[in-house]
């Protein structure tokens, strides 16, 4: 079926995260990246050869235009001739000489004095964001307006993230000039047209480097059990602190929390997947509750813990004004957003932040759960393995 303006404006990334291909016909096709940005791309066939021909970004290219390019293009063939062959918008090139094809190579030569967590992060961004919407271009025909195009998804997401991908793809043109493959950075041309990354007032909290010495602190922390406990389960789930101070035994389903919305900051109700470490938590919680029926019973009877136990605990292990019990929750998202292995959604959706587009706030409480269970169990191993190593060692793993 063609496709309409309509159907352009509303195409939405591919919920497993591969990119998706809504064919127009004729070969037209608009390709979707996982991050959201989106590309007119043709497919045709000349001398036997299977060729892709890129007519830039929607929505600077309308679908009428995009229509027209490819009438031209079937008129070229028609003729006798490859339209790409001096085209700026072929996406055919040698090997060697394709975008995605210079910046492995440069990856590769950089990882000599990057750690390997440092280049296994940088590809992972490229592998999701850049190479699904210019990496098949001629690295000599990449131009400002396809970095600017591929960099505004991202940017929407995380605009800092955006600022260090466009540095990275102008250090790559860089190396693609000086090994005679381009003769200019286009990415250059970008400065300045990104947003300026707001400055935010965040919860005063731990940083990833320093997550080790604050787990060993707090295995050996002196105070009530039930509050070392408190915290732990916290970090693991990044639920707020109300939540889990009003949090009762009969809202626990066997792996999963079901906390109503009545109690929920947006008054919705929010569910949380429980790893193998927070049900090990809960077990050890439940030894203080007797009776109670709160998850973290206080020290009189029929009460839940008071608003500031959990805090002057942090203020006991040495972190008064350094950290709250709310920053774990910014310390998990950066860490989640940073590895690259989660989408923005589900980041968004274990924290509550509820997206204001009520389509897309059904679509993300129907189909992330899945998705965020195991997010939740990357991140439970993350903190278990943190609590094994140096704040060397983890500083070089998200470096």
């Amino acid at each position: 079926m063609p496709l309409t303006d309509a159907a352009c404006r509303g195409a939405k990334p591919d919920p497993s995260g591969k990119p998706r291909k809504i064919p127009d016909g004729g070969g037209l096709l608009l390709f979707v990246s996982p991050s959201g940005g989106k590309l007119w791309r043709m497919r045709y066939r000349f001398d036997g050869k299977e060729k892709l021909l890129s007519f830039g970004a929607y929505p600077e290219i309308k679908l009428a235009d995009a229509r027209a390019l490819r009438d031209k293009a079937k008129r070229a063939l028609a003729e006798g001739r490859d339209p790409g062959a001096n085209a700026k918008a072929a996406l055919t090139a040698p090997a060697g000489d394709t975008f995605e094809a210079v910046a492995r190579e440069w990856i590769k030569a950089q990882a000599a004095t990057w750690t390997p967590a440092h280049s296994a992060r940088i590809l992972s961004r490229f592998e999701r964001d850049v190479f699904p919407a210019i990496g098949a271009t001629a690295v000599a025909e990449v131009t400002a307006p396809q970095i600017l195009a591929m960099l505004r998804p991202v940017e929407d997401r995380a605009p800092d993230v955006a600022g260090r991908v466009r540095m990275t793809t102008g250090a790559i043109m860089r190396y693609a000039i000086a090994t005679g493959r381009a003769s200019r950075d286009p990415a250059a041309d970008l400065r300045g047209a990104l947003k300026p990354t707001p400055r935010v007032k965040h919860m005063a909290r731990i940083e990833a480097g320093e997550l080790s010495g604050f787990l060993q602190k707090l295995a050996r922390y002196d105070g009530e059990p039930q509050t070392r406990y408190a915290i732990e389960f916290v970090m693991h789930t990044f639920v707020r602190t109300n939540e889990v101070r009003f949090g009762k035994w009969s809202e626990i389903d066997g792996d999963v929390w079901r906390i109503p919305g009545s109690r929920m900051k947006m008054g919705r109700d929010h569910i949380v997947p429980l790893t193998r470490q927070s049900l090990a938590l809960l077990a050890r919680l439940k030894g203080f509750a007797e009776d109670s029926e709160w998850i973290v019973p206080g020290g009189r009877t029929g009460k839940p813990i008071s608003e500031n136990t959990m805090l002057y605990g942090m203020y006991r292990l040495g972190y008064h004004g350094r950290a709250t019990i709310h920053g774990f929750r910014g310390l998990a998202s950066t860490v989640l957003n940073e590895s690259g292995l989660w989408s923005v959604d589900a980041i968004e959706k274990q924290l509550a932040h509820e997206p204001k587009d009520k389509v897309r706030r059904a679509y993300n409480a129907a189909q992330l759960l899945p998705e965020r269970r195991k997010m939740l169990e990357w991140w439970s191993d993350y903190i278990e393995t943190a609590a094994k190593k140096s704040d060397t060692d983890l500083t070089d793993l998200l470096s």
